[in-house]
């Protein structure tokens, strides 16, 4: 079987060289980019001709950032899968990078068995997500049911506020935008978060993206 090939873009030295280590026991992936900013990637990525399958992006990274780097990534080269790297589970920075095109994202401190699942599902399903319950949507014999029975179930203001909450705007300004009190829409996000099984705005945002709901 054909390795997975993963590049790694973060300006923190003992990160990366962290990461590269932990990839490297797990034998059907391999390494074979590591740079430690975007403007480095981008340089690297358009003079290969072997260009990695999955990117484990950092966020926060000097002359090229992350989100910057991954919505170049995502005009140039659509193919690439991005997973976000993170110190802090920053709601608002997180939801900028899976607008800009990643796939997922994990919080720097994962478990080796954390960062092996998100990158082979990733490669295989196209989108990871970090906070469901369950993994049952990746499972292809249940997500077409459960698809089928979501849009029964979720009403049509929920489906506007799904929208709403994968742009920028905060929860008050989603409720201005949609003429209603921030206790209406509190109740939209507590009613949503059932139905996709998922207990954050990042996680909405993943659901949405994967499902043509954004």
């Amino acid at each position: 079987m054909e390795k997975i090939k993963i590049a790694i873009v973060d300006d923190h030295k003992l990160v990366s060289k962290a990461l590269e280590n932990m990839i490297s026991f797990n034998p059907n992936f391999e390494v074979i980019m590591n740079c430690f900013n975007g403007q480095d990637f981008l340089d690297q990525l358009r003079n290969t001709e072997v260009p990695p399958d999955v990117i484990l992006m950092d966020i926060n990274m000097p002359i090229k950032n992350g989100i910057e780097t991954t919505e170049e990534i995502t005009k140039e080269f659509p193919n690439l899968k991005v997973i976000a790297l993170t110190m802090e589970d920053n709601e608002s920075t997180i939801i900028k990078m899976l607008r800009a095109g990643a796939k997922g994202y994990l919080l720097k401190d994962m478990s080796p068995d954390i960062l092996f699942d998100a990158i082979d599902i990733v490669h295989k399903k196209g989108i990871f997500y970090t906070d469901l319950v369950t993994q049952s949507l990746l499972k292809i014999k249940t997500e077409e049911k459960f698809m089928n029975e979501l849009h029964e179930t979720l009403k049509e203001r929920e489906l506007e506020f799904i929208k709403l909450a994968c742009s920028e705007l905060t929860y008050r300004e989603i409720a201005d935008q949609m003429f209603l009190s921030p206790r209406t829409i509190d109740g939209y996000r507590d009613s949503v978060f059932v139905k996709l099984n998922v207990k954050t705005r990042v996680g909405i945002v993943l659901f949405a993206i994967k499902n043509n709901l954004s």
